[in-house]
């Protein structure tokens, strides 16, 4: 038998052990596999348009080709070559887009591509006005509703313009004179999403970010200010009109081309 100065000392040993060793309980998990039960259990809207040959695209480029090298009754597998442009359907505009010495798709912050969703919802003045641009006091109205944009958001502008694909001459909406007529952001509105609110990226339905009657006379002064604050931003998105205004999460996905000028892109909302 132990004699009882050992056992009292197993026991005050064990005592000690204890507060330095936590115990494991069964109905405990990692942070993360909490967040991830969390998540699985909501909606996911694709924001992305699939693309192909007939995507509506910029005025200077030229189509998509798609060519069969390889198929399952010939050779066991399947395999295409595709021809487009970095920018077609949906996709990223790094700031490399526009501006030589700024982060290219490759050089995006992965931290940059999980982000808090607000949609600032102007599709109902869009109709009324297809030339229609972002104003003040539409930030102004969002914010009296939710409270602040937070930052490091993703800020989409809803118009409902996505609800035109795959029709370019739609899209692009021109007068008897070429004229484009889309709708579009403001500088006064993304100088505050970028300078004050601190957003981490934007994005749109359009072909564009500058309105269709400034790409007319190839104005893109307003993406050129977006992309020289070394922030990203998603052309063509869809299915804007199935998420909240707040309170949405939104992934955003892209090849890692190095020194990429742009990308088609995978865009996800994770919806409460």
């Amino acid at each position: 038998m132990l004699n009882s100065r050992f056992v009292a000392t197993l026991a005050a040993l064990t005592a000690a052990l204890s507060t330095f060793v936590p115990v494991a309980r069964a109905d405990t998990q990692p942070d993360l596999i909490n967040i991830y039960t969390t998540l699985s259990s909501k909606r996911f809207i694709d924001l992305t348009h699939t693309f192909g040959v007939d995507t509506p695209h910029w005025k200077g480029f030229g189509e998509m080709k798609v060519r069969t090298l390889y198929t399952i009754k010939k050779d066991g597998f399947h395999v295409e070559e595709f021809c487009h442009v970095g920018q077609w359907g949906t996709h990223v505009d790094p700031p490399a887009h526009f501006h030589e010495g700024l982060k290219s798709v490759d050089q995006i912050d992965p931290k940059d591509m999980l982000m808090p969703l607000v949609v600032l919802d102007v599709h109902e003045k869009v109709a009324r006005n297809p030339d229609y641009v972002l104003s003040l006091d539409d930030v102004r109205a969002w914010e009296t509703r939710h409270g602040r944009i937070p930052a490091h958001a993703f800020v989409a502008m809803r118009t409902d313009w996505s609800k035109r694909w795959p029709n370019d001459a739609s899209m692009q909406n021109k007068d008897a004179k070429g004229v484009a007529h889309y709708p579009g952001w403001s500088m006064a509105v993304l100088k505050l999403l970028y300078e004050d609110r601190h957003i981490a990226a934007s994005g749109h339905e359009t072909t564009d970010t500058d309105p269709g009657v400034a790409t007319t006379k190839d104005d893109y002064s307003l993406e050129s200010y977006v992309l020289g604050t070394n922030h990203y931003q998603i052309e063509m998105l869809a299915n804007l009109d199935q998420v909240p205004e707040f309170g949405a999460l939104v992934m955003v996905a892209f090849p890692k081309p190095a020194n990429g000028s742009g990308f088609p892109a995978r865009v996800i909302a994770i919806v409460p």
